[in-house]
């Protein structure tokens, strides 16, 4: 069942998310399971969302990749939910 996954990244700056991003962007987009993700400044530090075919998809993308490039002190408050629907193109 897709699921949209809610990171909440306390402390993050737009250069941090950037970094992460280009450095992880390429195997994000290759990632089974992957969907869509999307991010914005939070007033906590920072928001991102993505969509991912199951939730053990993105857990076991964010294990892999995401944790341990983390730098120190960051550590996202993930939560999930399932969706009713999910249209693409």
């Amino acid at each position: 069942m897709p699921v949209m996954m809610i990171s909440e990244v306390g402390g993050q700056s737009p250069q941090g998310y950037d970094s992460m991003l280009a450095l992880l962007g390429g195997a994000l987009r290759q990632a089974p399971g992957f969907v869509m993700h999307m991010a914005h400044p939070a007033e906590a530090g920072w928001r991102i969302v993505e969509v991912w075919q199951s939730q053990e998809d993105a857990t076991r993308f964010f294990a892999a990749h995401i944790a341990p490039n983390l730098p120190e002190g960051i550590r996202p408050k993930l939560s999930f939910q399932p969706l009713h629907s999910l249209v693409s193109p």
